[in-house]
Formats: C-alpha cells, sequence, structure tokens
C-alpha cells in the first residue's frame, strides 16, 4: 500500500492525532514524508515486495524509517535528540493506528527503536553507510514467535516469518 492510500485509509480521529502532531512540527511533515518515500524506493529496489511481509525485510524497513526520519528532520533541529523524539512520536503514532496483530506490531516498535538507536551512534554516516549497516544487521535478525523473546534481542533487528 502506499503512503497516500495508507493516510486515506485512515479514521478522523487518526488523522487529527496525525494532524497535531505536525501542527506542533510543520517543518518536519517534508522530511518525514521525504523519508518514508525514500525508505519505500530503497526496499522496494533491495527487496521487492516482500518487505511487506512479517521478515526480515520488513525489520530492515522499520528500522531504516525511523534512522532515515531521524537523518532528515536532524538536519532541521540540529538536535539529535530533537530529532529521536520526534520520529518516535511518530513511527508510534503509525503503529497505533495501523492496528496490526499484537506481534507484528511489536516486532515493528521494537525495529523501529532498534533505528532510532543506531541513528544515535552513527548520526554522521549518509544514507548509503547507514542501508549497508542495516542490510548486515537484517542478515543476523533474530526470529520470535513470542513478544516476550524480543526482551533477549534488544540489540538485534527481529522478524517473524521467513516469507
Amino acid at each position: 500500500m502506499n503512503l497516500w492510500a495508507r493516510i486515506r485509509s485512515l479514521s478522523i480521529g487518526q488523522l487529527w492525532q496525525l494532524s497535531v502532531l505536525f501542527l506542533k512540527h510543520p517543518l518536519y511533515i517534508l522530511p518525514t514524508l521525504r523519508a518514508t518515500k525514500r525508505t519505500f524506493e530503497i526496499c522496494q529496489n533491495l527487496y521487492g515486495d516482500t518487505h511487506h511481509k512479517s521478515n526480515r525485510a520488513n525489520a530492515f524497513r522499520h528500522a531504516l524509517w525511523n534512522m532515515l526520519i531521524c537523518q532528515k528532520t536532524f538536519k532541521i533541529s540540529k538536535n539529535e535528540q530533537k530529532a529521536v523524539i520526534f520520529t518516535l512520536k511518530v513511527t508510534d503514532l503509525y503503529e497505533k493506528v495501523t492496528q496490526n496483530e499484537v506481534l507484528d506490531e511489536a516486532m515493528d516498535l521494537h525495529n523501529n527503536e532498534i533505528g532510532r538507536r543506531h541513528f544515535l551512534k552513527n548520526s554522521t554516516q549518509n544514507e548509503a553507510e547507514l542501508v549497508e549497516l542495516l542490510q548486515k544487521m537484517a542478515k543476523k535478525a533474530q526470529k520470535v514467535s513470542k513478544v516476550e523473546e524480543m526482551n533477549k534481542f534488544q540489540d538485534n533487528l527481529v522478524f517473524i516469518s521467513e516469507d
């Protein structure tokens, strides 16, 4: 599903929550949209449509999405913590409104967090370097079948399915 289709599928309440967040940070709207679009372009090029499943490619996508939003909003804020906090808010809100299965949502939130943490560790790296880092991490991602298992993998991407 493309970004605009996803936005059109939101309820009035969900659109309101998203609007309020961006009204508080209007300069972050375009960087967030650009980061989202770029994330999907990279994932389509690397993984085709498989990144829409609960697999390693999806883990990569969520971490990359968070890294790129951080990277692009950091260029405006000039403050890594502000970029990370905004990214946390927007991606957590997204996960909340998409209403995935519990395990899928936990996986996405976990991988989002990994992306933000690695942005902080690697904030000077360019996009190509971040992609390379995440590809290596995706190869080492850990398969989980329960939410509780994710606690064992605080420094690893996680996935549910090999598909």
